[in-house]
């Protein structure tokens, strides 16, 4: 059976819509138990999917062919505001990831700059491997470090905020599109290597050599891995409230709208601790098996698309794939707490938009 790319629109949509009033549900579920303060945060939430929807329509009517034009624009663009937040952006929990725009609300740059690398990092692999179809290891190596330096920059100021959260999404993102672009797989064997020994030596000094380590890498870069290191022994009043809501549950949950124990970033980080605190193992089932569809959506889409396509969804993919799990995760204990939300689900102006930016961009490809 061939479906369609008008039936694959159609399902996207249809999911998206299920997604937004699961969204709307679980923040209205949230704001109940975080106070008056967040009362209207769902309608908030429903104003930015109204604006999501309208910017998918905009995408739709300009193609994706005027974007992909002009994404370097796009790409400095992004990192000037990067660069500002550094300067003038408001500062939450301790970073400065967000402008405060009067009247508004605030606006995060991290979040369309995960789409603008996305967009950036497929056009330059597509033109590289499609100009070149002899390609030496000298070719690829001179390639990849290319390919390092546009990661690079916006990396550097996103950690600077700090948002390492943004950082491995980055990451993560690079990965995914660089494993289907034709690039020697020797090259993440090595990529893996470093890693490795990196991610090994800040562990021997957090542990053995805390002074250098403070006086390396910075006291703020401590807390962050301190934070890791509560996870691992499954301390902090979040991760143990959050998994107190989710395990009290049950089968049914403790019912619409009803989440008895308080947890702080319900309404963002753990928004599915609320959503399985209310309609406990089956509600989140259903949910797993939206975010499952949507995802498998968007595969199928590449795999019937032209090799720009396939380069787009696979950093898409990687970055959902990478978002669900890890915020879902988190929740459960299984992974660090790093501040991850839940794409289409989690409150968030700045998320919930460069979400329906990737998906106006999936309606407008063509398949053969």
């Amino acid at each position: 059976m061939v479906i369609s790319m008008k039936n694959f629109n159609k399902f996207i949509i249809i999911l998206l819509i299920i997604l937004a009033i699961t969204s709307i549900y679980s923040i209205y579920s949230a704001s109940i138990i975080l106070g008056s303060n967040y009362s209207d945060l769902w309608i908030k939430q429903i104003i930015w999917y109204i604006i999501g929807f309208i910017i998918i329509i905009i995408i739709y009517k300009i193609k994706n062919e005027f974007i992909f034009k002009h994404i370097w624009k796009f790409y400095i663009v992004g990192n000037i505001l990067l660069l500002m937040l550094l300067f003038c952006g408001k500062v939450i929990n301790g970073a400065k990831c967000w402008f405060e725009i009067p009247y508004i609300g605030t606006f995060q740059p991290s979040e369309f700059m995960k789409i603008i690398l996305i967009l950036t990092l497929s056009k330059y692999c597509n033109d590289f491997f499609r100009n070149n179809k002899k390609i030496s290891l000298k070719d690829e190596f001179i390639f990849l470090i290319k390919v390092f330096l546009i990661v690079l920059l916006p990396s550097i100021l996103t950690f600077l905020e700090p948002d390492t959260g943004s950082v491995i999404i980055y990451l993560i993102i690079t990965l995914s599109i660089l494993f289907i672009s034709g690039v020697r797989y020797r090259w993440f064997i090595l990529v893996f290597t470093i890693l490795v020994l990196i991610v090994s030596s800040i562990l021997y000094l957090y542990f053995f050599k805390k002074d250098y380590f403070i006086s390396i890498l910075g006291n703020d870069f401590f807390l962050r891995v301190e934070r890791i290191i509560d996870w691992s022994n499954k301390d902090g009043f979040q991760l143990e409230k959050g998994i107190t809501a989710i395990g009290s549950a049950g089968i049914f949950g403790h019912g619409l709208f009803n989440t008895p124990i308080y947890f702080p970033e319900a309404e963002t980080d753990f928004i599915f601790a609320v959503y399985s605190s209310n309609l406990g193992f089956i509600g989140s089932i259903f949910l797993f098996t939206f975010i499952f569809l949507f995802d498998f959506l968007l595969i199928n889409i590449a795999l019937k698309s032209n090799k720009l396509n396939k380069l787009m969804i696979a950093g898409i993919v990687g970055m959902l794939i990478y978002q669900q799990f890890q915020n879902i995760g988190m929740t459960y204990g299984l992974i660090p707490i790093t501040g991850i939300t839940l794409p289409f689900i989690s409150y968030g102006g700045s998320s919930l938009l460069s979400y329906m930016i990737i998906v106006g961009l999936i309606l407008n490809i063509k398949t053969h």
